[in-house]
């Protein structure tokens, strides 16, 4: 066998064995959703009896529908927060020129690095100073901490990219600064503004802290805590067929959202990538 078809052998067997890696806990996931009792605690790798009533009293046990449609809310706003603020961060960041814009890049980023538990207590006050304690928007308002910083470094990063000469010439057309944003600057930024805004969508829907520390009742409780606060018959007896019939319905979401914008995020992905 030459060299070259081992190289090939050897890159399938990678591939193949990163797949069982990342996929194998989603297999398991499903399978484990539609077992039921002492059927869980055995290994089986294909469920004899699925259990699908799992996923109906995932539904009937609590309201999780209104905790999706939580969870959908309260995503949307932060990514409309995030890219909003974050669109006109990038332009100042990326065409304005000051002393210190380089280090303020850097500052951004760096507020993605501490952990939310050391600003919790802060932003509880906030919150709760703002009337915005169990509800949504008070979520979203707290979400733009971790989702903006890294929303304008992805979009100064492309505002960058945009030739300056375009812009120009669009102004001496006569376009104003509105028209300038709708027309140029927007579908230029297409990718960019996906790939953010798709990330920051991902980052709302699987936030648990701040979501179990700002919400009360169900009225603005998102799906991870729904999901924490399934119970059994007993603290020793929790139902984790219907717990795991939750975490896949949840999931679905994101996996579509992915599949649809594959190819945006990856050139997003790409096309972001340049030197600062």
């Amino acid at each position: 066998m030459s060299r070259a078809a081992l190289a090939r052998a050897g890159l399938y067997l990678g591939a193949a064995g990163f797949l069982l890696y990342t996929l194998f806990p989603v297999y398991w996931a499903v399978l484990s959703s539609l077992e039921s009792g002492s059927a869980l605690f055995e290994v089986d790798y294909w469920p004899r009896e699925p259990a699908w009533e799992n996923y109906r009293a995932v539904f009937e046990a609590q309201p999780f529908g209104r905790n999706i449609l939580n969870s959908v809310v309260v995503a949307s706003l932060t990514v409309a927060l995030s890219l909003g603020l974050g669109l006109f961060a990038a332009y100042a960041l990326g065409r304005v020129r000051f002393r210190g814009r380089l280090l303020l890049l850097y500052a951004i980023l760096a507020i993605t690095m501490f952990p939310q538990v050391s600003v919790l207590a802060g932003m509880f006050e906030l919150i709760n100073a703002l009337g915005l304690y169990n509800d949504r928007l008070g979520l979203a308002v707290s979400y733009i901490l971790f989702t903006l910083p890294f929303t304008a470094w992805v979009l100064t990063s492309f505002m960058r990219e945009i030739p300056k000469e375009i812009e120009e010439a669009a102004t001496v057309d006569g376009a104003g600064p509105w028209s300038l944003l709708r027309h140029i600057l927007l579908p230029l930024l297409r990718p960019g503004l996906v790939t953010a805004g798709l990330l920051a969508f991902i980052a709302a829907w699987n936030e648990f802290l701040f979501a179990l520390t700002f919400t009360l009742t169900n009225e603005a409780r998102t799906v991870p805590v729904a999901i924490a606060l399934i119970s059994g018959a007993s603290h020793f007896e929790l139902p984790w067929g219907r717990i795991m019939a939750a975490s896949v319905v949840v999931t679905l979401p994101v996996v579509a959202l992915a599949l649809v914008f594959q190819r945006r995020i990856v050139a997003g992905l790409t096309a972001g990538a340049v030197k600062q």
